[in-house]
């Protein structure tokens, strides 16, 4: 079923909140999943309703939990997700991360006692709004081995970024550090369809094709058949969303894909940057445009995040494919 985006937020709003969640969590998730769905980015949106919502259902989350600032030292700023959905949570941090930012120049705000965070960069787009650059890292329940190892020790563990231009969407950037995301391994495994070869492993350590047997295994990092880089920059990720601001290691956290199981606490982390207070705001503006016309040049390049802004403003023309038992669930 095709609806308008604010009516699929409605849907999905509405099926959190009869799951447990307050209105203001399940506003602020509902607004991120149908970003998500409205981008293409398909198992990072209306794929993960039934999920959060058996997550809340099970005690996994807490739907009345309140997102709140727990300890700040000038820029430097901890939000406590207080085992809610993420989404409040980095909200918060963002918007705290992007005041700090315009009274110091840069601010880092990090989110502990937290959930699976979505699509990493749509947090960051306040920031970009705001005339800033955004970074974003966060962990998750383990799935991919350290360098050379065989067991899951580090989450796919995403890293994020926002540059805003003059006059145009920002370059926006966000890439998983294992070979694929593990939604993509989800959605394959729903669906009964096999994954290609160097995505992950099975349960023994083995390369596998099939997607349940690489749920039940582990990813691999990016580059991982030719370089430990990818495992490297996973661990790096790991470090600044866990033993800096006090979040839980992937490998402490269960699974997002079982129901049943403990409140993950994993992190993530922000960090937002006043161009202003460095080369100055036009310099940085103007530097920027010289980059992008150099990349342009060669025909064939695509500016990152462009393709997801052209199926957003698509979506929000024309509404988004709605699943029907979504609809009938939050109508009971």
């Amino acid at each position: 079923m095709k609806l308008p985006l604010a009516e699929a937020r409605a849907i999905v709003a509405s099926t959190l909140e009869r799951a447990g969640a307050t209105p203001a969590m399940a506003a602020s998730t509902a607004r991120a999943l149908v970003l998500a769905e409205a981008q293409g980015l398909g198992s990072h949106g209306l794929a993960r309703v039934t999920q959060y919502a058996t997550h809340l259902r099970n005690g996994r989350v807490d739907g009345a939990a309140t997102a709140s600032v727990a300890h700040r030292k000038g820029a430097a700023i901890v939000v406590d997700a207080a085992s809610g959905l993420a989404f409040p949570a980095c909200d918060l941090a963002v918007r705290e991360a992007i005041a700090a930012a315009r009274e110091h120049g840069i601010a880092l705000a990090g989110v502990v006692r937290s959930h699976h965070c979505g699509v990493l960069v749509d947090h960051l787009r306040p920031a970009a709004a705001a005339g800033m650059v955004g970074l974003g890292f966060a962990n998750s329940p383990a799935a991919m081995p350290a360098a050379g190892g065989r067991h899951p020790i580090f989450g796919t563990n995403p890293i994020a970024a926002v540059f805003p231009r003059r006059a145009a969407d920002p370059l926006a950037i966000d890439l998983s550090l294992s070979e694929i995301a593990r939604g993509k391994v989800m959605v394959a495994a729903r669906e009964g369809k096999p994954i290609p070869h160097g995505w992950a492993l099975d349960a023994k350590g083995q390369p596998t094709t099939d997607a349940k047997a690489a749920l039940e295994g582990s990813m691999l990092p990016i580059g991982a058949a030719t370089s430990p880089k990818g495992a490297m920059l996973a661990l790096i990720v790991e470090l600044l969303v866990t033993a800096l601001i006090g979040g839980r290691y992937g490998f402490e956290a269960s699974s997002f894909f079982v129901d049943e199981g403990d409140r993950p606490g994993i992190g993530q982390t922000f960090v937002v940057i006043d161009p202003g207070a460095l080369a100055g705001s036009d310099a940085y503006l103007d530097r920027l445009e010289v980059l992008v016309t150099e990349m342009l040049q060669d025909e064939g390049v695509r500016l990152p995040g462009a393709r997801r802004e052209a199926l957003l403003r698509r979506a929000e023309q024309e509404g988004i494919e709605v699943p029907d038992d979504l609809v009938r669930r939050a109508q009971q």
